[in-house]
């Protein structure tokens, strides 16, 4: 997995992180349901990112 993606992923449950704090502070439940879905990109990306580095080990170890 390249640092980049990781970075982004990374960044990007962050994000999530902090809007669904923001809509439990608020009260906002779009804000929270929207944080809990940018939170569930993030470990999606991170799963395809790790597979693609299990794939590549494979190869290289072939």
């Amino acid at each position: 997995m390249s640092i980049e993606d990781r970075a982004k992923a990374t960044a990007k449950n962050v994000e999530g992180a902090a809007q669904e704090a923001l809509g439990n502070v608020t009260g906002d439940p779009k804000d929270k349901a929207q944080g809990k879905a940018k939170q569930k990109q993030a470990e999606t990306s991170h799963a395809v990112e790790d597979a693609k580095d299990a794939v590549k080990d494979v190869i290289d170890k072939a």
